[in-house]
């Protein structure tokens, strides 16, 4: 009986996805996220026709560097969709990456969707992931994978504020009682943040750079704040002089990356500040008592949580494994599935 318990494990191909606008993440039942894949597809064309060349890491080292035959693009715009054939072949080659084997069940597929996505979207979503050969597709709202992901006591009777900072969005969200009771979602993330970088260079410096040295900069020497000497660190850079055409190396200091985040990093604080004006006064206390958490990949950018403090005047902190929240509570709410029944949308 004990073999049949263990087989049953092995075979049990129940996953979660946090299908995120720069990686995606799947969480299987039992067994943890086995894979996290930047969000990218590399495909050739060929008499109108794609044929999937690459998924995931291998296609990430194509960005930006593809002759005229073959496209590398991110199928996932803002969180949500933006092509579905390719968003589709690039689920169902993470599902098969995850199953080695062919299993006997078609998965059960939890899937999060940012909290303002429209039902058209959603429905988009749940498609996709159908036809990637799901049994059945049930949506979380992002938010709350995030805050049940950073182990936030969200079914207690008690304000929780979370915000989720990913790719291409900026989820904020007050839970209680294991359902959002006020949430916005800005389309601001670490791709605005990538693009306020590049902006920047092209117009103090006259140097054209690409999407993966930004980002780059981004987690080398990004800030929220202006360093206290009013440098900070400084890294080396190469890109495209627009004057004469040549490629140039420049030096970029903290504080540059500092002004060139200084509109994203505001954007994400009025986020906050007008999630709490919208806040019912007795949740606000509770914020007050228990802060404010921060979650995704775009918590890590240095001095974040400080920028947010000194706006908003309240405790910040950020989750332990930021980058893989989301995941962690999508994943948790296919454990739990009866617990948290009703923050999954099974139908729509």
């Amino acid at each position: 009986m004990a073999f049949f318990g263990s087989l049953q494990g092995v075979f049990s191909s129940d996953m979660a996805i946090d299908l995120g606008t720069a990686n995606t993440l799947v969480y299987v039942k039992g067994r943890g996220i086995i894979l996290s894949e930047p969000s990218v597809v590399a495909y050739h064309v060929k008499d109108g026709t794609k044929k999937v060349l690459a998924v995931g890491e291998d296609a990430k080292l194509m960005l930006g560097r593809t002759p005229g035959s073959i496209e590398a693009i991110r199928p996932m715009r803002e969180g949500v969709i933006a092509d579905f054939d390719v968003a589709e072949e690039m689920i169902k080659h993470f599902i098969r990456k995850v199953h080695k084997r062919s299993t006997f069940s078609k998965p059960k597929i939890i899937v999060c969707v940012p909290h303002g996505a429209t039902p058209v979207e959603k429905r988009a979503i749940r498609q996709s992931v159908l036809s990637a050969g799901a049994r059945r597709a049930g949506l979380i709202a992002e938010p709350i994978a995030a805050a049940i992901g950073a182990g936030m006591p969200i079914t207690d009777p008690t304000g929780n504020m979370v915000v989720d900072i990913g790719g291409g969005t900026t989820e904020v969200a007050v839970l209680s009682l294991g359902d959002i009771v006020y949430a916005r979602s800005v389309r601001v993330g670490g791709d605005r943040m990538d693009e306020a970088i590049i902006n920047y260079l092209r117009r103090q410096h006259n140097l054209l750079i690409g999407e993966a040295t930004a980002e780059r900069i981004k987690t080398s020497i990004g800030t929220a704040r202006m360093p206290d000497d009013g440098r900070g660190a400084c890294m080396l850079i190469r890109g495209r002089d627009l004057l004469n055409g040549v490629p140039k190396e420049i030096e970029i200091s903290q504080a540059q990356v500092a002004e060139a985040l200084s509109e994203p990093v505001q954007s994400i604080c009025e986020a906050v500040m007008t999630a709490l004006e919208a806040t019912p006064p007795d949740l606000a206390a509770d914020i007050v008592d228990r802060g404010v958490m921060l979650t995704g990949g775009g918590a890590l950018l240095g001095e974040l949580d400080l920028a947010l403090r000194e706006a908003t005047g309240l405790a910040i902190s950020v989750a332990d494994d930021s980058l893989n929240c989301v995941a962690l509570g999508t994943g948790k709410a296919l454990e739990y599935e009866k617990q948290l029944r009703h923050v999954i949308d099974y139908d729509s």
